[in-house]
């Protein structure tokens, strides 16, 4: 603190001042400074720095670790991705294979029962053909029989007299074509 002084004429004199601007304790302060300066470099230096920069040095390590852990995982995901992909490309396989499977089996039934048809309408077409055949059999001895009989009510209305050979053969020749 300055010192104040009066004088006799009533003025106030200021004795040095601030005790930083004097230079007659520049020597104590400048060494003061320096001293505290050293003080504070070796507290920085063996104490707060080292605990800095292993801090520093811990968060790197996470920071690296996390940084291998995440490729580790995408790795990880990228294989899991292609056993996706190959799980769903058998599965697909797999199911056109059960597909074509299905379809086959079907296709056997189905040529079994066209089969089983195709025999049953052969048969029945048999049984037809056969029904027909003995109709038409029946139905050509049944025209042979009336034209017989009209044939020789036909000759006998027209005045004359024929035996049923000569009749039976002229029939069946007409017949015949």
């Amino acid at each position: 603190m300055a010192t104040e002084t009066t004088s006799a004429e009533g003025v106030v004199e200021a004795g040095p001042g601030m005790p930083q601007l004097d230079f007659s304790t520049w020597g104590n302060q400048i060494f003061w400074l320096v001293l505290a300066l050293i003080a504070i470099y070796l507290i920085l230096s063996r104490v707060a720095l080292p605990r800095i920069a292993a801090v520093l040095a811990e968060r790197q390590g996470t920071i690296s670790n996390d940084i291998a852990a995440a490729e580790d995982l995408k790795a990880k995901a990228v294989e899991a991705e292609a056993a996706y992909d190959k799980a769903l490309v058998d599965a697909r396989a797999e199911a056109q294979r059960i597909i074509a499977q299905a379809k086959a089996d079907m296709q056997a039934d189905l040529d079994k029962a066209i089969a089983s048809a195709d025999d049953q309408i052969a048969a029945k077409a048999a049984e037809s053909e056969k029904a027909i055949s003995e109709i038409r059999a029946g139905a050509v001895e049944s025209v042979k029989a009336v034209a017989k009989d009209t044939a020789k009510e036909i000759v006998a209305a027209m005045g004359g007299k024929a035996d049923a050979k000569t009749v039976t053969a002229a029939i069946t020749a007409r017949m015949k074509g």
